[in-house]
């Protein structure tokens, strides 16, 4: 496999730099946590890492991934069609699966605590799991993040099954509503996870935004987090 990448490199190098000389590439699979592709100029050499989870992909996916990190590499435009091919093959059902289960064996998730000091996501999600979905979500590990991130508010984990909230919400000047529509929005997350349309992957629905209106301080709510 590795002689045919070098292949694929060559013939992607030539396509996107014709008159340019060939620089020695060292291409290999590497195990990422994720579905990671890599390339580094070190000392005129090309040093290419594509994650183990596509060492079986079909030979015009491995070609579009070459092209992607060589444009990016070069500074040149990523053909649509290759973006398009890869997506759609890393955004297919059976591919995610493989890279979910691959994130529970080699990621590291850090749970702090469902118990904060203001407070308390598991009775948050409770509540609203009565309110809201009838009780009939199952509760996924619930913690705080270790430190109070703005940039990340919340999100759900699939790969380990797990909903995790800024600590930057954990302190008594923040109303209770906010924390509750950022554990309520991932709560949707887990009930419509994401779907492939064509090539593009659909975060939010028209059934998840339809829902999310449900939640009665929504507009209170997001009125906080962007002054927050």
């Amino acid at each position: 496999m590795k002689a045919g990448l070098l292949e694929i490199f060559h013939e992607s190098y030539r396509e996107l730099r014709p008159r340019a000389p060939i620089p020695e590439c060292a291409i290999e699979f590497y195990p990422f946590a994720n579905i990671n592709n890599t390339i580094r100029l070190r000392d005129g050499k090309l040093l290419v890492r594509l994650s183990d989870l596509l060492e079986g992909a079909p030979e015009n996916v491995l070609r579009a991934i070459v092209h992607i990190l060589l444009a990016k590499m070069y500074r040149k435009d990523i053909g649509r069609e290759y973006s398009t091919r890869y997506r759609r093959y890393v955004s297919s059902l059976a591919v995610r699966r493989k890279a979910d289960l691959v994130r529970q064996i080699r990621g590291r998730k850090r749970i702090e605590s469902a118990c904060g000091s203001s407070f308390d996501l598991e009775a948050i999600f409770d509540d609203l799991n009565a309110r809201f979905f009838h009780g009939l979500l199952a509760r996924p590990q619930m913690t705080w993040s270790q430190k109070a991130a703005r940039n990340n508010l919340g999100h759900y984990d699939p790969a380990h099954n797990a909903i995790v909230v800024s600590a930057i919400f954990d302190q008594p000047r923040v109303p209770r509503y906010a924390v509750e529509y950022i554990v309520y929005h991932e709560m949707l997350h887990l009930k419509h996870p994401v779907k492939l349309r064509g090539s593009r992957r659909c975060v939010h629905s028209a059934q998840f935004q339809a829902e999310e209106k449900l939640f009665p301080a929504l507009l209170a709510a997001k009125a906080f987090l962007k002054r927050l």
